[in-house]
């Protein structure tokens, strides 16, 4: 696929995705929302990718929202449409990647880049980003499960706050709030991105995934996390990873994981 809103580079088994319409400040438009799908499942099972960042190009904007001429003139039908296959394609489909996505947050991350922002399992911040939802002024609410990843993080009462207000949060109160893991001057951003994910690299990739899977289970309208987290913990044994972890334990040296992905 001929990307046109986004940037790729993989290199030491890392995906970078860069969000690159500049012109809009990294505005999410359906073709963007494409383009993010097809990459992430395209590397899905590639073993040679073990970790993926999403970022903007540029320093102002990770992603400064959607582009709201695209959808300035539907109805109501259009409008659950444009929600629920934004959510399936991107937001959710983030949220449930088999691989760790850390969101790179360089500058404001508003509406959905804010959203696309939580969807991501870590979430590290330069410390002149801003972040918040504005959709309210327009009419409109969050959309691409801003409404529920923000009170899964920062609590009923705040996300109540932040939605009605359309408040802006910064970098420092967000790291506060539980919304991010980590802030860091800019020029430092993609560094301590990249020490996270050193770390991540040398633990089991298909354990991982499994963790994953056993996370979000508790934040599933009608799943058993702890049931899920006994389903998922018994697959491990059944993984070269779980042999070579366990052995390299009782051997006292550090695992060479194969990692393939489930």
């Amino acid at each position: 696929m001929n990307y046109q809103n986004i940037i790729q580079q993989t290199e030491n088994e890392v995906l970078t995705i860069t969000i690159n319409r500049p012109d809009k400040l990294n505005a999410l438009n359906t073709q963007t929302i494409s383009e993010l799908n097809h990459i992430l499942s395209t590397n899905r099972n590639n073993n040679d990718v073990r970790a993926v960042v999403i970022t903007g190009s540029g320093q102002k904007a990770f992603v400064a929202g959607a582009d709201i001429s695209e959808f300035a003139d539907f109805n109501a039908e259009q409008g659950k449409m444009l929600s629920k296959n934004g959510q399936q394609l991107l937001f959710d489909y983030v949220e449930n990647y088999p691989k760790p996505v850390i969101a790179a947050i360089n500058g404001f991350a508003l509406g959905g880049g804010f959203e696309l922002a939580l969807s991501c399992h870590i979430r590290v911040a330069s410390d002149n980003a801003k972040m918040g939802f504005p959709e309210v002024t327009l009419g409109v609410i969050p959309g691409y499960g801003g409404t529920q990843r923000l009170a899964q993080l920062a609590g009923k009462g705040k996300a109540f706050e932040l939605i009605l207000t359309a408040d802006m949060v910064k970098a420092d109160e967000a790291l506060h709030l539980g919304l991010l893991n980590a802030v860091v001057p800019q020029a430092e951003l993609l560094n301590k991105v990249n020490e996270i994910i050193e770390k991540i690299k040398s633990k089991s990739p298909v354990a991982i995934a499994h963790a994953i899977i056993a996370i979000n289970a508790n934040y599933k309208d009608g799943v058993d996390g702890y049931a899920t987290e006994i389903e998922e913990f018994g697959k491990c044994f059944e993984s070269d990873d779980f042999k070579e972890g366990t052995q390299a334990f009782i051997e006292k040296r550090k695992p060479i994981f194969k990692g393939k992905m489930i």
